[in-house]
């Protein structure tokens, strides 16, 4: 259903072709409609499984066939995806979710001042950009928000390339902050394995 709704984005699909997927369509809201139908119909508490987390679910994934706004709403099916947490269970994995749930408690404090201190240097970053090219790239930096969007790109090590600096202060100030911007990347996952590590030890 999902791989349908992708094709039909495709520019000049042959009417025949439309037509399949609509079948395809079909045939899937009406899988999913009967599936709907026996959960509630087995459930203890009927009305306690529409109302839950994976009933709303599963309502999202079949009710934009059925309900015309004039929105294209099927893209919802997405969420249908978030039902592959049922195939996972969990079960198996538990101590290790309680292993890394210890393991942010252990660390939380030195998480929490991280994030702080990035967020400051964000900002600073945007400031920082912003008046070393505001005057030769007024419309790549017209102001700290545009600078922003290059700090998260620049610290992160992403480096997308669609704003990049061209004057000399701009280039040192770049170097400085890619610098910085290891020990962003870095720093928490060292943090997050030392806790781990702390967290099993607990366990032995």
């Amino acid at each position: 259903s999902l791989v349908s709704f992708s094709v039909e984005t495709l520019p000049d699909l042959a009417p025949a072709i439309q037509s399949f997927l609509r079948y395809i369509e079909i045939a899937c809201v009406a899988a999913f409609t009967v599936e709907y139908l026996l959960r509630i119909a087995v459930a203890d508490r009927p009305l306690g499984f529409v109302l839950s987390f994976f009933g709303l679910v599963d309502l999202a994934a079949i009710l934009p066939f059925y309900v015309t706004t004039g929105v294209d709403l099927r893209s919802l099916r997405a969420v249908r995806l978030l039902r592959l947490f049922r195939a996972l269970k969990l079960v198996r994995y538990s101590a290790a979710i309680r292993r890394f749930h210890r393991a942010f408690i252990i660390a939380r404090e030195e998480l929490v001042l991280f994030a702080s201190v990035t967020a400051l240097l964000l900002y600073f970053a945007a400031v920082g950009i912003y008046y070393c090219e505001r005057d030769a790239q007024p419309e790549a930096f017209r102001s700290v928000f545009d600078g922003l969007w290059w700090a998260v790109a620049t610290l992160t090590t992403v480096g997308y390339g669609d704003v990049y600096p061209i004057t000399a202060g701009g280039k040192v100030f770049t170097f400085v902050i890619l610098m910085v911007g290891l020990g962003v990347v870095s720093v928490p996952a060292g943090l997050v394995a030392s806790a781990l590590a702390r967290a099993r030890e607990e366990e032995l």
